[in-house]
């Protein structure tokens, strides 16, 4: 369905770079592009196929030249917003690129809002919610594992088994009001028994995947990583191996590190943002200081602590302090400097925190392979790895599947009680709306609009 204006944006990142392109979209993109195009040749933009290129110039209003350019033509519907869509490719300079978006607003179209060719395509049926929602996943990846989640996203593989849970319950509903509109005696106890056995199934699929919530949120924002431990721990060395860089300075002065350095690291294709923190401990040093209530706080705030103890020194003070910290956090104990002679107790360690023990040597790199086997045990929690195409990847989306879940418990719940089946009804159907919200079947306008903004202009 074309619309009536067109829009047109930058489609590529800011700066400078070898190829820059202006997107335009919409019932008068072609005629728009043909005002400010001159195809080589003497050809005409109006007499372009379906999918043609063409080679020329873009010209201001005054016939002088701004830029060569590969002009793209994409009829409807063989394009990304199943409209009339034309991109422009010029050269990537910043202030060229601002020029022909400028003589496309001169020409007829007006800006686009941040996610609206991606909105467009959407509204138009090449895409469903879930799917569009996808596309900013993909750009923003971090991670191989995060782009494979997001592209079986954009693939639809999510989707299908949530279309295929819709028809489930869209089954079940056509036979429950046939049932209402056509009653026969002593059939209704035999047609509840057996939805109840349908929704429990269904209720169980459902929980299923909020299940993967957990390790899709991951895939997708990172995993908040804290590294602590007191000075001279080992804990920059630590940083420095899982992002195969110098990244921090190591020295055997107490106190290197007296603000946080973050960055993410690709573990076993999971992005972790690992934080590392200033040494905790005592100090008159009012910098320091300040860093380590970071480090605190950090411990507090984390998804993940990785907690770290020199293995040739027995526990001291600021050891304990720091295993303080760890109650009710989810944390790895990492032993360091395993390549020196043993003092630290660390069955003791162990007994004090019950939590999974990793003896490395950051100068060999020894045990970081098994660290990062029990950070990914920790990510996926049980899941299958192979399977993140299907993963819930975003709050909204699992808020969603929580609430259809819920509906199905209610379902449930009114044929223990007996009640008619119009109330089964309604429960189902409840559980049908949360579920449609999803794929974008009974998603509201302003619901639309919150979600598409948070796309970049041009996509």
């Amino acid at each position: 369905m074309q619309q009536a204006d067109t829009i047109s944006a930058i489609a590529t990142a800011v700066g400078e770079g070898g190829v820059g392109i202006v997107r335009l979209s919409g019932a008068s993109a072609i005629e728009t592009a043909s005002r400010m195009f001159c195809a080589a040749g003497a050809r005409k933009l109006a007499d372009a196929g379906a999918r043609d290129l063409l080679y020329g110039t873009v010209v201001r209003e005054d016939g002088r030249l701004v830029d060569e350019a590969l002009c793209l033509v994409m009829r409807a519907p063989h394009s990304y917003t199943k409209e009339d869509v034309v991109e422009l490719q010029c050269h990537g300079g910043a202030v060229s690129l601002r020029e022909v978006l400028a003589l496309t607003y001169r020409h007829g179209a007006r800006a686009a809002e941040r996610g609206e060719f991606t909105k467009r395509a959407f509204l138009n049926g090449r895409l469903d919610l879930a799917e569009a929602q996808a596309v900013m996943d993909v750009v923003q990846a971090k991670t191989e594992k995060g782009l494979e989640m997001a592209a079986g996203h954009l693939a639809g593989h999510f989707s299908e088994r949530i279309r295929s849970m819709r028809e489930d319950i869209l089954a079940l509903l056509a036979h429950l009001e046939a049932v209402i509109d056509f009653p026969e005696e002593g059939v209704d106890e035999i047609v509840v028994e057996e939805a109840r056995e349908k929704v429990s199934a269904l209720h169980a699929s459902l929980r299923r995947i909020v299940q993967t919530a957990h390790t899709g949120r991951i895939l997708r924002d990172g995993l908040e990583t804290a590294i602590v431990g007191r000075p001279n721990v080992g804990k920059s060395s630590l940083l420095n191996a899982l992002l195969r860089e110098d990244r921090a300075i190591v020295t055997d002065v107490p106190g290197t590190t007296r603000d946080t350095i973050e960055e993410y690291a690709d573990i076993g294709g999971v992005p972790l943002r690992i934080i590392d923190t200033a040494g905790i401990r005592t100090t008159e040093d009012a910098v320091e200081r300040i860093g380590v209530e970071k480090a605190r706080a950090h411990v507090k705030s984390a998804a993940l602590v990785l907690a770290l103890f020199d293995g040739s020194r027995p526990l001291e003070a600021e050891d304990e302090e720091i295993l303080a910290l760890l109650e009710g956090k989810d944390a790895l104990i990492v032993v360091t400097k395993s390549d020196l002679p043993r003092v630290l107790d660390t069955e003791r360690l162990q007994n004090l925190v019950h939590l999974p023990l990793i003896e490395i040597t950051t100068k060999e790199e020894e045990g970081i392979s098994p660290l990062a086997a029990a950070i990914l045990e920790k990510v996926y929690d049980g899941e299958e790895r192979s399977g993140e195409g299907s993963f819930v990847a975003d709050l909204r989306t699992k808020n969603l599947l929580e609430a259809a879940a819920d509906h199905l418990t209610a379902a449930i719940s009114t044929m223990d009680q007996g009640l008619g089946l119009d109330f089964i009804s309604i429960d189902l159907r409840s559980s049908l709306e949360k579920l449609g919200e999803i794929t974008g079947e009974t998603v509201g306008d302003d619901v639309l609009d919150e979600i598409f903004s948070r796309f970049c202009v041009g996509k």
